[in-house]
């Protein structure tokens, strides 16, 4: 099976061409190959498969198996890949996700896609939707203990459920003892995945993430969104801001239009053959 290795702000996947490779068990695969010491290494594998609803689709899994709704920095190597081997003719093309078809956007020169900007769409505030079983309409800034501590969350799904946590002092937040007591919390019973962010100034946010069914990660691109729409929402933050992740920046704006759009690179790392 030939894949390619491509990162979006070191959150790094593994890329299989669906229009000519064929995955019998798609969460194994991932299990497989995700690990870091005996696999190829990566926070999951992404599927390019053919559709009739959109130019490509992105099929998506974490690396414990589980299936992804979404994923920001995923979607832009996706976009770059498709249009770069020729499976969408770009620079503008349509990505089907189980989140929904979402429109790229790609910056190319000398025939290589340098950036991407994707719309996102509108975010989902409802509690009822992220899931969680948090007693209001929206989590906007609401109290939730976890362990000993509380904290002051607010939740956004983009496709996907975030949790945000708005601190002062990120680097004392100890994301492998903490992380996981939110991601299996039981007011969140699909899981979630958990932001904790440091506001720099109204445009410029720090952000240290945790997501579900890969750990921490370098960059989580949906996360980068919910967290701009957060910061409007608790009036922390003006609605476009640079997010600045362990793995480089992404640029972030909740539009007019109530849809969020990113902007951020597309790396590929290398090409090979995994046995089948």
């Amino acid at each position: 099976m030939k894949f390619t290795k491509m990162h979006g702000l070191g959150n790094d996947y593994v890329y299989v061409n669906g229009f000519t490779e064929r995955v019998a068990d798609a969460p194994k695969l991932a299990r497989v190959i995700s690990n870091r010491h005996t696999g190829i290494g990566s926070d999951g594998l992404i599927i390019i498969q053919p559709t009739k609803a959109a130019d490509v689709r992105m099929e998506m899994y974490n690396a414990d198996g589980s299936r992804g709704e979404m994923c920001g920095n995923g979607i832009r190597c996706v976009a770059k890949y498709a249009v770069e081997r020729g499976l969408a003719k770009g620079p503008s093309l349509r990505i089907e996700t189980d989140a929904g078809i979402k429109l790229a956007e790609c910056e190319i020169t000398d025939g290589k896609v340098r950036s991407v900007r994707i719309d996102m769409g509108a975010p989902e505030l409802a509690a009822r939707k992220i899931p969680t079983t948090i007693a209001s309409d929206r989590v906007i800034d609401q109290p939730l203990r976890i362990g000993a501590s509380e904290y002051r969350i607010t939740c956004v799904s983009m496709g996907n459920p975030h949790a945000v946590v708005f601190v002062q002092e990120l680097h004392k937040v100890d994301l492998v003892e903490i992380g996981p007591k939110f991601e299996n919390a039981p007011e969140f019973p699909g899981r979630i995945n958990t932001h904790f962010v440091r506001v720099d100034s109204p445009t410029h946010v720090t952000v240290r993430t945790w997501e579900r069914g890969s750990g921490a990660t370098r960059a989580c691109g949906t996360g980068a969104c919910a967290v701009c729409v957060a910061g409007a929402l608790t009036k922390r933050t003006e609605r476009a801001v640079t997010t600045s992740l362990p793995g480089g920046e992404l640029r972030i704006e909740w539009a007019a239009d109530d849809h969020v759009y990113m902007t951020g690179e597309a790396v590929e790392v290398f090409t090979g053959e995994w046995p089948s």
